[in-house]
């Protein structure tokens, strides 16, 4: 069983920069392509970017051009590079598989982004 631990959320002014990372155990999580999603109170959860095995990127249109998801296979993290954040930005901020049969979620991590 895959475990995933979000970290590195905090509160940034807008044009700030986070870094997130997500640590996971289990041996198979290499296999996996992985994604990070954020969610808002009363909102579903959405798909922010994912990548590959094999390092292949895809972003949400509102977040391209700012945000890149990065992974290390042999420290089994994911993380999220965060830059010119915006108050849209803020969110729990979680990572787990991209595709369905998803992981159990981790505790998330809070960003917010003040204006």
């Amino acid at each position: 069983q895959v475990q995933l631990v979000e970290s590195g959320g905090g509160l940034v002014q807008a044009g700030g920069s986070l870094r997130l990372s997500c640590a996971a155990s289990g041996s198979i999580f290499n296999i996996y392509t992985m994604a990070w999603y954020r969610q808002t109170p009363g909102k579903q959860r959405d798909l922010v970017a994912l990548i590959t095995t094999f390092g292949s990127t895809k972003y949400a249109d509102s977040v391209k051009g700012r945000f890149t998801i990065s992974r290390d296979n042999a420290k089994k993290t994911i993380d999220l590079q965060m830059n010119s954040l915006k108050p849209e930005d803020t969110a729990v901020y979680y990572c787990n598989r991209a595709t369905t049969p998803l992981l159990s979620w981790g505790q998330g991590t809070q960003v917010t982004v003040s204006s």
